[in-house]
């Protein structure tokens, strides 16, 4: 276990390791008791001295419950990023099989970090332009090796951190605002884990930016009584989300154009309406519900057999079959 090697003085370059309330436990007086291969050990945690940092806000907080956390070994010192959940009261009530639904598609990416039914779209190529500027300076820093070097590093992980907290957090809060705007009472993403299928190819920052924003993302959807549901996103970059026919050919690039129906979007838009139908079909499939579900679109909503419903207050000119992009 790398705790413990580098209290024995050794070169430490262990991977990135899990852990949760059963084998970590933070404590009042800013320690924390992690459990090793060998035993447990009680290490010290280094916080901002000022009592306003952001880590205050929930270990001083007794709505927020530690939940899974991360240690990671860089340059001999041992970083743990701590994971907090909120309890919520949706953790005891489970969904009537009367509630309607309605359902706010998502689909997550790279070129564009979250694309939704309702045609909100926000980029990430500048988060990963970013990223790559982040790693072509940390790589000369530590090619120069020297203790100024070192210290300037750890400065700039500190704001590369915060950096990326902060733009997931201004996507999560995004997201967010589309349910609570178009009344959705669930937001459904893709399965997290054909997320790292899909882009396996990818470094692990473009693995892990899309996992980080979803876990921001369930915690504020509980805090507004919006449910977070996954589903098997197989062939939905291939369907066309108007008429069902799925084909490779549907699709180049960032353009979709059905080859039987001729219906054009952006790929990443049909991609998200199609992750909230599979999720609202599979609602229609379980008998023992009985009330309706609905995705949610910019302009209004749409139900399997009944069509598209503009919202009352909608002016536009455009119908669904019209809906464009909205980007921040």
């Amino acid at each position: 276990m790398g705790i413990l090697a580098l209290q024995r003085g050794e070169d430490v370059n262990a991977p990135t390791i899990k852990y949760d309330a059963n084998t970590m436990t933070v404590f009042d007086d800013e320690t924390v008791s992690l459990t090793t291969l060998e035993n447990r050990v009680r290490c010290e945690m280094v916080l901002p001295e000022a009592d306003d940092g952001f880590q205050y806000q929930f270990l001083n907080n007794d709505d927020w419950h530690v939940a899974t956390s991360t240690l990671t070994a860089r340059d001999g010192e041992f970083y743990l990023h701590l994971g907090f959940r909120k309890e919520s009261p949706m953790d005891d009530v489970e969904e009537s099989p009367a509630e309607d639904r309605t359902v706010l598609g998502v689909d997550l990416g790279i070129n564009h970090l979250a694309v939704t039914s309702t045609a909100r779209f926000e980029p990430g190529k500048k988060l990963v332009h970013e990223r790559d500027c982040f790693e072509q300076t940390r790589g000369g820093l530590q090619k120069t090796g020297t203790q100024s070097a070192h210290r300037t590093l750890v400065r700039m992980e500190g704001r590369e951190e915060r950096y990326y907290r902060d733009k997931l957090h201004r996507v999560s809060n995004a997201i967010i605002d589309e349910p609570v705007e178009h009344d959705c009472t669930h937001i459904v993403f893709e399965d997290l884990r054909y997320i790292r299928k899909r882009i396996s190819n990818g470094k692990k920052f473009q693995q892990w930016a899309p996992q980080k924003l979803v876990q921001y993302v369930e915690y504020k959807a509980e805090e507004r009584g919006i449910r977070v549901e996954f589903v098997n996103p197989r062939y939905t970059s291939q369907r066309c989300s108007e008429c069902g026919h799925t084909s490779k050919g549907n699709r180049t690039g960032t353009e979709f154009e059905c080859e039987k129906c001729g219906k054009e979007l952006h790929a990443d838009y049909n991609a998200a309406k199609n992750v909230g139908w599979r999720f609202v079909r599979r609602g229609l499939n379980d008998s023992r519900r009985t009330g309706d579900s609905q995705l949610a679109l910019k302009s209004g909503t749409v139900k399997p057999n009944r069509g598209f419903a503009p919202y009352p207050d909608y002016f536009g000119s455009e119908a669904e079959s019209t809906d464009k992009p909205r980007v921040t």
